[in-house]
């Protein structure tokens, strides 16, 4: 199973204020899954993996098969965990120069709807001009200014390009089963749709068909993600003794760190596949936990390549911060460094080496010297990246992520914050509704 080991960050607190927390660890996890705590109406995420039913895991394999057989390149649109948990999965699990690795026949997934940025949007369609396009469009509403934009844009693209009927056979809603303005469109048009559920949160929802059908149409076995997700599952219930469950061990660590001063975290790979895993992980303990006053600061760095340009700060900058390093033990390719006559660069002391030999001493050796320099580390350790393994680690750092919340004392599973910017987004572009914000922001400005 994937290990977590937390004896570095012994030196700077001691074991028993680790182990102070495990009642409230304890009682988190009951919480969770007696459905007796804050936000309980969304934590349907707890048992997708292990009760997600076989009919739909059949129907969103039909419907990739149809998109992949119909399309060079499919786009998901969506923003946060409407797409990040996807594109986490796809990049850990793709060849990093091409997604069609695995048997050339899977179409190349393009992701839109999670910016407002014009260029982005004109330079897409330019790209998708002439090519068999899909869309897989994800939003509870289908009112989410990012996504419905770019859903108008591209629906029209492909209806034009491709006819009204092929563009019903290649877009795909995932949205709610009853309500908002995608289900309207889904039903009227005749697309293809599946349900998000509506006790899981988006940033939770990677599990669901808003992360399976664009993981499966990317060609990747989604059958063996779930299972090793509901592995992590059943190691991380209240039965598990508190130091064999690594969620457990990694919320309390985390916490105990919290309480010492230690207010940002950073979550490092020497993986660059991992980039977007790190960018779905901020996204889950920032929202999860960033209220009330409260919560670390999520942060990511891809090493060695940021230790070019992070690597002073965190070495011997405010010491403020622990790191928690994702470490993959194997590889899937053999790359050996040749020796060389001349020896101008002074690297034939690696040669006949592999090349993962000297990313492992690099994470070793930069451990280490964090340690030395006052930054604390947490290890977790991933066999290889598969599905199998990366379900596990999505498991553990979700689990981990509700069990965390309730013991910093905030509802994990809740956003409030991010409406705010909407609110004065929609007064400045005059939306029907919001005339008196309207006013209320223009008086701001021109103070």
């Amino acid at each position: 199973m994937i290990k977590i080991d937390i004896s570095r960050i012994l030196d700077f607190i001691p074991q028993s204020e680790i182990k102070v927390l495990e009642p409230q660890v304890k009682d988190a996890i009951l919480k969770l899954e007696n459905g007796s705590g804050a936000g309980n109406d969304f934590i349907g995420w707890m048992n997708l993996a292990s009760k997600t039913d076989s009919g739909l895991i059949d129907a969103i394999e039909d419907t990739a098969k149809v998109l992949r057989e119909n399309c060079e390149v499919v786009i998901v649109a969506g923003i946060g965990g409407s797409y990040l948990g996807s594109r986490a999965v796809i990049e850990a699990l793709s060849n990093s120069f091409s997604q069609s690795v695995l048997d050339g026949k899977n179409p190349q997934i393009l992701f839109a709807g999670h910016n407002i940025s014009e260029d982005y949007l004109f330079e897409l369609a330019e790209y998708i001009r002439n090519k068999k396009f899909g869309i897989i469009n994800i939003s509870k509403s289908g009112t989410t200014t990012e996504t419905a934009l770019a859903f108008r844009l591209l629906k029209k693209q492909c209806e034009d390009q491709r006819g009204k009927e092929m563009a019903r056979k290649v877009i795909v809603a995932i949205t709610d089963a009853k309500r908002g303005a995608a289900r309207i469109c889904a039903d009227k048009e005749g697309y293809r749709s599946f349900i998000i559920p509506d006790n899981v949160g988006g940033r939770f929802s990677v599990l669901t068909p808003v992360g399976l059908l664009p993981i499966a149409v990317a060609g990747f076995d989604i059958r063996h993600l779930l299972k090793g997700a509901a592995d992590m599952e059943t190691l991380t219930t209240s039965s598990t003794p508190f130091e064999d469950n690594p969620s457990a061990q990694y919320a309390a660590a985390r916490n105990a760190l919290y309480r010492s001063g230690k207010k940002i975290e950073i979550l490092a790979n020497y993986q660059p596949k991992l980039h977007y895993l790190s960018e779905w992980w901020k996204q889950l303990y920032g929202e999860s936990e960033g209220k009330d006053g409260k919560g670390i600061f999520p942060a990511s760095v891809d090493l060695s390549t940021d230790l070019h340009s992070m690597g002073q700060w965190i070495q011997e900058g405010e010491r403020t911060i622990f790191e928690t390093v994702i470490s993959v033990d194997k590889v899937k390719h053999s790359v050996l460094v040749p020796s060389d006559d001349e020896n101008l660069d002074g690297l034939n002391f690696l040669a006949g080496k592999h090349v993962d030999e000297v990313n492992k001493m690099a994470e070793l050796g930069t451990q280490l010297a964090h340690v030395d320099g006052g930054v604390p580390n947490i290890r977790i350790t991933v066999p290889e990246l598969n599905e199998y393994w990366i379900g596990q680690l999505i498991y553990m750092f979700e689990k981990g992520c509700g069990i965390s919340g309730y013991v910093l004392g905030v509802n994990p599973f809740n956003q409030p914050g991010v409406e705010a910017y909407k609110k004065n987004m929609f007064a400045l572009l005059n939306k029907p509704g919001y005339e008196e914000e309207s006013k209320k922001i223009l008086s701001r400005i021109n103070k």
